[in-house]
């Protein structure tokens, strides 16, 4: 396999339209999702995508195999995402620190109820409506499956703060699909 990425590789910084049209095709789909939720938009995500292989088309030289394909287009996919969030980070700061103000209740905990089916688009729209620091640590935590440490180093914070901004998105989540699922 990483022989194969290596020769994929090559042949993208060759300047083989094919070979780039195979590593598009193969790894945009993952990568859309990703940043899908991690940007809550599609259109952000349309963009971002565009910009991550762009970016990974002038940083080709830089894939030396170490990793597979996949995983280096993920990081690099992840990385970017980051950077714009952090490019909006004064909003992001209001709309996390409104959850942490004196006084604000926590969403409570309703009733169990027995559950209906939530849809993936109404996942998806909740996650989007989550605040930036909320949905990156999310994410990149309860969907990408990365330990609370590794999503510290990505976003810049501490270790406890990846564990409360993840635990203030499943709390918010809950108060907002609590209305899809009855």
């Amino acid at each position: 396999m990483r022989a194969a990425d290596l020769e994929l590789a090559q042949r993208c910084r060759d300047g083989d339209a094919a070979a780039f049209e195979e590593l598009y095709r193969t790894h945009s789909a993952r990568l859309y999702n990703l940043l899908f939720r991690m940007a809550g938009s599609a259109q952000d995500a349309e963009d971002l995508l565009q910009e991550v292989f762009l970016h990974a088309y002038r940083k080709l030289a830089s894939f030396r195999g170490d990793s597979s394909l996949g995983t280096w287009l993920y990081r690099l996919a992840v990385n970017h995402c980051l950077d714009v969030l952090r490019g909006r980070q004064t909003k992001m700061r209001r709309s996390t620190d409104s959850l942490d103000e004196e006084g604000a209740l926590e969403p409570a905990a309703a009733m169990p109820v027995v559950p209906t089916a939530i849809s993936r688009l109404d996942l998806d729209r909740a996650i989007a409506r989550l605040p930036e620091g909320c949905r990156a640590a999310f994410v990149l935590h309860d969907v990408e499956g990365l330990e609370h440490q590794e999503v510290a180093s990505l976003l810049g914070i501490s270790q406890g703060t990846s564990k409360s901004q993840v635990h203030k998105a499943r709390m918010k989540l809950r108060a907002l699909l609590g209305g899809a699922a009855r």
